[in-house]
């Protein structure tokens, strides 16, 4: 049976090893306490980014306004579409043609189609007969946003185009002020009429009525802009004119012929006997005038006694009777 001959060292084995269990324990419970710590600060911040998120999604409903920002909606920059207004901009778009086609009814019918077609509308169409055989067509017609370019390529690709107009017009900020103020003029109208409620005297109720009166007034004047402004914003204006090309009866020969000579000859004559038949009746009151003023003359020419010729001097008794013898 065999002893430990060196018991110290086998001591000092022992001390460091627990030592070293020890070291090892105090590492592995620091770095979990550093992931703890790190774990802990991420879920922190990632709660502060969803409050921060929360906060601003709240403010731009409050705002009334959606993305700004087409990388915060879950969209690149380039899904968007370049013509794509930004949302809450209200836009007033106006356009006037004025086309070329070869028949003005069957272009006309065309237009409307196009237009009922995109969700629109016929505002005022009117249609007018320049001869017997050109017309001319005035066409105003109501379209959705979305549709206006569309339309307008469509319109102007049925004829020859002789002119083109757009404008658009920015009115948000006429959009925004009419609804604050309407919201305004409600809790005014609210108020006015919690005050009737709770008048009590006659003068106080007819005065609460006169202001009722004139606070309802304008809220009803600025509801009827808000809606001119809702209708010019949703469908935009398109004005069509229609019209037919003229055409111009082209002879063989440019040269005049006997038959041409003979209308000019005729024409002539016709032209003489006119101006001759004028003439004639020009004159016709002064001729019948003199006739008649002759005819008097010699009826009374007539009638009048004729100057008695001179008598012969008589002879006397004496002078007559011959002497006796």
């Amino acid at each position: 049976m065999q002893t430990d001959r060196h018991p110290g060292r086998s001591a000092v084995r022992r001390s460091r090893t627990i030592l070293a269990a020890g070291l090892l324990a105090g590492l592995l419970a620091l770095s979990g306490c550093g992931a703890g710590d790190s774990a802990s600060d991420s879920s922190s911040a990632d709660s502060k980014k969803a409050i921060s998120a929360d906060e601003r999604g709240a403010a731009d409903a409050a705002a009334g306004r959606t993305a700004q920002d087409p990388q915060e909606a879950g969209g690149s920059p380039a899904e968007k579409k370049p013509d794509a207004l930004p949302a809450g901009t209200h836009v007033i778009r106006t356009a006037t043609l004025s086309v070329e086609v070869k028949s003005v009814p069957e272009a006309a019918a065309a237009a409307r189609s196009v237009a009922e077609s995109s969700g629109g509308l016929v505002a005022r169409e009117e249609t007018e007969r320049v001869d017997d055989t050109h017309e001319m067509s005035h066409i105003v017609l109501r379209v959705p946003q979305g549709e206006y370019d569309a339309v307008l390529r469509d319109l102007a690709g049925a004829g020859k185009l002789l002119s083109r107009t757009s404008s658009a017009k920015d009115v948000t900020d006429q959009v925004v002020d009419v609804a604050s103020r309407i919201a305004t003029q409600r809790a005014s109208v609210a108020r006015v009429r919690k005050l009737m409620d709770r008048a009590e005297k006659l003068t106080d109720v007819v005065a609460l009525e006169g202001e009722l009166s004139s606070r309802q007034a304008s809220l009803e004047s600025l509801l009827a802009q808000q809606e001119s402004l809702k209708d010019r914003t949703t469908l935009a204006t398109i004005t069509l004119d229609l019209s037919e090309p003229e055409t111009v009866a082209k002879d063989g020969d440019d040269d005049p012929g006997f038959l041409d000579a003979l209308g000019g000859g005729w024409h002539a004559f016709v032209t003489m006997l006119r101006w001759l038949a004028m003439a004639v009746g020009a004159a016709a009151p002064f001729l019948a005038t003199a006739a008649v003023l002759l005819l008097l003359w010699r009826l009374l020419q007539g009638r009048l006694p004729g100057r008695r010729a001179p008598r012969a001097p008589e002879r006397s008794e004496s002078s007559s009777t011959p002497p006796a013898s």
